[in-house]
């Protein structure tokens, strides 16, 4: 039988600035992403009907009902054939790093190569969530508007990233609603070059997350995890994703990138860990 498999890789944003919201109450958005090389696995298969398992450490409260976005994304091609999708699920639900995004961008392109379709068109991958488009992409980029703007981005230096997130589930609508100002400058026209790691973090320093202060004021634990991060040897920065709880530590070597989460696993058992480099 055949099966097509795709990783859903955890999506970091490595800033994140809200310009603006529209009419029908959209945020406009300016963000510089990246992906890490670590994340969920999906599996396709032929079948008669549309179906969705979910399994994996982190599968336990993720239901696989018809709103599961697997399954919507499935119902976007808009074509009367079946599959089995197996969702093996390793990133934290509600965290801030695109794990329902991503999961619905993997069912996308695995079932495009096992049906042998082409992707749903641009709106209709748009309709599945503003992450949706970049994380389709898969590849550092520039997302811009509503996430419709995606531009990759190719010459960022080899970084390696540190996840950690608290054990909080977020919402996103929530931490939107708890935004103080949504007219904020975006990023600079033009991106600088940066040949190391440590050029892109001192860059990013001078951007922002302007979720963060928002989420703060929901999940406080934000601030231990990004004080934690910054406190281990060799981070050049630490900044949440998205819109939370998980935050990144940014390190120029895979080294100190392991060390890194080794300890915070030993201070931290409760947490959720891992260290991955990031995808090019």
């Amino acid at each position: 039988m055949a099966v097509e498999t795709a990783l859903a890789r955890a999506k970091v944003n490595l800033c994140l600035h809200v310009t603006g919201q529209r009419a029908d109450g959209y945020h406009l958005l300016d963000s510089l992403v990246v992906f890490a090389e670590t994340g969920d696995h999906v599996s396709v298969s032929p079948a008669a009907d549309l179906s969705l398992r979910v399994i994996g450490p982190q599968g336990g409260g993720l239901g696989a009902g018809p709103d599961n976005l697997c399954l919507r994304a499935a119902r976007a091609f808009g074509l009367p054939q079946g599959a089995t999708i197996t969702l093996d699920k390793h990133l934290p639900i509600a965290s801030g790093i695109g794990g329902g995004s991503a999961d619905a961008a993997a069912v996308l392109l695995a079932l495009s190569r096992l049906w042998d379709v082409a992707l749903p068109d641009a709106a209709a991958v748009l309709a599945l969530g503003a992450d949706v488009p970049i994380c389709l992409a898969g590849v550092p980029a520039r997302m811009r508007g509503v996430g419709e703007r995606v531009d990759p981005v190719s010459d960022l230096p080899d970084i390696w990233l540190v996840l950690a997130n608290p054990g909080v589930a977020v919402s996103t609508p929530a931490v939107f609603r708890a935004l103080v100002r949504r007219d904020n400058p975006g990023l600079p026209k033009v991106l600088p070059h940066c040949a190391t790691a440590a050029e892109l973090a001192e860059f990013l320093r001078a951007q922002r997350n302007d979720l963060e202060s928002a989420a703060l004021t929901l999940a406080p634990q934000v601030g231990l995890v990004t004080a934690a991060l910054s406190a281990q040897p060799g981070c050049l920065l630490a900044r949440m994703s998205g819109s939370g709880a998980t935050c990144f530590g940014l390190f120029s070597t895979a080294i100190q990138a392991d060390e890194a989460s080794q300890a915070l696993r030993l201070a931290h058992p409760d947490w959720w860990v891992r260290s991955a480099k990031m995808a090019s």
